[in-house]
């Protein structure tokens, strides 16, 4: 069986010079922005695309390159993460078009250890992984790397 794909961002910014993620709750369900992959859809572009739908956020910086780490499969798909900066922005929550509704109930500007208490098991390692870049390296230009 083929996992679907999905594609999104962990996006940081820094407040009084502490870096932070966001993260959306839908339901009691803690995230960062993603969503399928569309047939033909770049994952990259589907992380940029995702990311704007669901925060109206744009303009992401990507100053650790275009590098990825994937979930384990998970009811049906993966899901591709990226990194990516958000210099500034307002995060809003729009009214989803087919759902009626916004896709999330809430978002929150978290540290990494707030990030991990929120999160799922699933996305510890991806915690993990951008914690590394954003926190303890200098941007690179890498591609991707190994799943955790």
């Amino acid at each position: 069986m083929t996992n679907r794909l999905a594609a999104g961002m962990v996006i940081f910014r820094r407040f009084d010079g502490d870096w932070r993620c966001l993260m959306l709750r839908a339901y009691r369900n803690w995230d960062f922005p993603k969503g399928e992959v569309e047939p033909g859809e770049d994952p990259l572009a589907a992380a940029h695309r995702e990311v704007s739908e669901e925060t109206t956020l744009a303009g992401l910086d990507m100053p650790w390159g275009e590098r990825y780490v994937e979930t384990a499969p998970y009811r049906g798909k993966v899901a591709r993460y990226y990194l990516g900066e958000s210099p500034d922005g307002t995060v809003s929550l729009p009214v989803s078009l087919e759902l009626g509704r916004p896709e999330h109930h809430e978002f929150r500007w978290v540290g990494v250890g707030e990030a991990r208490l929120l999160a799922p098991p699933r996305l510890q390692s991806v915690i993990d992984w951008a914690a590394q870049y954003v926190m303890h390296a200098d941007p690179a230009p890498s591609r991707s790397d190994h799943n955790p």
